[in-house]
């Protein structure tokens, strides 16, 4: 009995690494939405929320997760092409370490700024974690348009996340 529980398990957690792999996160095209949150750790992921704010999709972004070393006027000065939209619409967020608190500052930041629809952007191996922990901590009534940076991600990357994604899942289904 206790094989066919631990094969049958096996097989799940296999077909949903496969649903994970395969099925990765797609950019999310032209929506409008309030505001761009960008969740730092990649590349990419900045440049794809300026241009989302310069095409008029959003008009504020929150980049989450910014080291506390870093100056705006550094940042700003390493995207030369964007120095109006740093100027009038971007904050930086120095207090995320990790998804989770990216999300809880998120959900601050959504709060102070009365934003009804919120696009997410970062790599889309980590946008369903991403989402998951801003799922939980934003109201029901805030609209999220996923936005994922596409990547070529390793088997590890994969695997990793894949197990981050289902402990996460666990924890908050017990309260955690």
């Amino acid at each position: 009995m206790l094989k066919r529980i631990t094969s049958f398990a096996l097989l799940v957690w296999i077909l949903g690494f496969a649903w994970f792999a395969f099925l990765l996160p797609q950019p999310a095209g032209k929506q409008q939405t309030d505001a761009v949150v960008v969740l730092t750790g990649g590349a990419n992921r900045i440049d794809h929320g300026l241009v989302i704010l310069e095409e008029g999709q959003a008009k504020h972004m929150l980049i989450s997760g910014v080291d506390r070393d870093v100056r705006p006027e550094e940042l700003a000065a390493q995207y030369p092409g964007y120095s109006r939209q740093f100027k009038c619409c971007v904050e930086l967020g120095f207090r995320a370490v990790d998804t989770r608190s990216n999300a809880l500052e998120t959900a601050r930041w959504v709060s102070r700024h009365k934003i009804k629809s919120l696009r997410l952007i970062t790599h889309d191996w980590h946008m369903r974690r991403a989402r998951l922990e801003l799922d939980q901590a934003l109201p029901n009534d805030v609209r999220i348009v996923n936005d994922a940076v596409m990547t070529r991600p390793s088997l590890f990357i994969l695997f990793k996340e894949y197990n981050k994604y289902w402990l996460r899942r666990f924890a908050a289904l017990i309260g955690l």
